[in-house]
């Protein structure tokens, strides 16, 4: 196809909706690229409250996926186009945000399966490790047995609309 100048681009609605998407596309590679780029550069305080966790947890918690990843790809493969520190990053951004998988995978340039899929690994890879596992209920109750629950049970009148009589 011969090279068309930028007035022609605006012509042909197609090549309009091309370009846009190049783009978003662009737009989206970039922005994979500096993910945990820009957010390894942050101050501790800053980092926690954007993650959600300590760094050190953050860290703790690689090293725990990267033994997995090397133990699950010990012959070879194709290297997963998303860093396992992007992979965290989404993890931790799914449980903070609770947002659709579909905003994540569009956010990290993943459809919405790949994104679930990513979301599950670190999980189960996480609580197989027995490091980040959550006590039982049983374990949980035998450490407050003491506890007072305090109830607010105070009746309060509930205004409905009255029947008219005819």
């Amino acid at each position: 196809m011969p090279e068309r100048g930028l007035i022609d681009l605006f012509h042909n609605p197609e090549d309009r909706i091309f370009a846009k998407i190049q783009a978003i596309i662009n737009m989206r590679t970039r922005l994979n690229k500096m993910r945990y780029e820009l957010v390894k550069e942050l101050s501790d305080t800053v980092f926690r409250r954007l993650v959600g966790i300590k760094r050190a947890t953050f860290n703790l918690m690689l090293k725990v996926l990267s033994v997995q990843y090397a133990v699950e790809h010990h012959r070879g493969g194709a290297p997963s186009k998303l860093a396992l520190e992007d992979k965290l990053l989404m993890t931790l951004n799914y449980w903070r945000e609770y947002r659709a998988y579909l905003h994540l995978g569009i956010s990290y340039g993943y459809s919405e399966s790949q994104t679930f899929k990513i979301i599950r690994w670190v999980e189960n890879t996480l609580i197989r490790s027995g490091v980040f596992s959550v006590p039982g209920k049983k374990k949980l109750y035998e450490l407050d047995k003491e506890a007072v629950i305090l109830m607010d049970v105070t009746e309060s009148p509930i205004e409905r609309p009255q029947k008219k009589t005819t």
